[in-house]
């Protein structure tokens, strides 16, 4: 992996900003990697496979996770009582700004399933490809023909009542300090399968104590806001703007 060179010149943020779909970060993709119809997305429950992620995520993960992030970030998390009574499938949506951010959106939601939506090329990097499987990423497609097979697979879970986690903004941009534009892909889902958005904010604060004498970049809270649900009766067009902008305001007024 390499940082593409960090952006110094007012020129230079402008065109990032024209383009919000660009990485700042550049992926060492060497191996190849092919969603056709018959790709598994998610692993049959019960199977072998099945058992050891379960087991990699919460025997061995979750646990060095949480003292890892905890010692690096000062880890925070906000709002847990907003989804204390969340039973049913949901999709939660937070802004993309450090590598671990995914590892902290299940610290959040501790015992319930999720699972992680990424690009494509996360599956082309040795070893990490075999990792994320593991710890429930699946892949977005980039063909058409194939979004189906994965709109089903995600259908699926959430009628299951697990939850997934997507990044509306679709590119990771560490530290970025606002919310960037959304994508329709989440809000279209949920509105589609009729579940409810969990809007989730990563912040960033001064590290405070002996914290501060040594480390040089900030410390992380996550806040978790109330659901935002669509209304019915409504087209799914109009559902699915109105999901987009309410978690769109929601999570720009924790930021500024």
């Amino acid at each position: 992996m390499k940082m593409k060179g960090v952006v110094e010149n007012v020129e230079s943020i402008e065109e990032l900003e024209q383009n919000e779909n660009a990485n700042i970060i550049d992926l060492w993709t060497p191996c190849e990697f092919k969603i056709d119809a018959n790709y598994e997305y998610v692993p049959k429950e019960n199977s072998i496979f099945s058992i050891c992620s379960d087991f990699i995520y919460y025997g061995i993960a979750y646990p060095i996770l949480k003292v890892l992030t905890k010692i690096i970030y000062d880890f925070k998390i906000e709002g847990q009582e907003n989804i204390k009574n969340l039973e049913d499938g949901a999709i939660s949506v937070s802004n993309h700004v450090l590598f671990l951010d995914c590892a902290m959106i299940g610290l959040a939601f501790k015992d319930k399933k999720i699972y992680y939506t990424t690009q494509e090329e996360s599956f082309k990097i040795p070893l990490v490809r075999k990792l994320i499987k593991l710890l429930r990423a699946i892949p977005i497609p980039k063909s058409i023909e194939n979004r189906k097979y994965f709109l089903k697979t995600i259908g699926d879970l959430l009628k299951e009542k697990s939850m997934i986690h997507i990044y509306p903004e679709a590119s990771l941009w560490p530290y970025c300090q606002k919310i960037r534009n959304f994508k329709n892909g989440a809000f279209d889902m949920a509105a589609r399968n009729q579940v409810p958005i969990i809007p989730c904010v990563f912040t960033f604060r001064e590290p405070t104590g002996i914290r501060k004498r040594f480390k040089k970049k900030k410390d992380v809270t996550l806040k978790i806001l109330k659901p935002v649900y669509s209304d019915s009766d409504k087209y799914i067009k109009q559902r699915v703007e109105e999901l987009k902008e309410k978690a769109f305001m929601n999570m720009k007024d924790v930021i500024e």
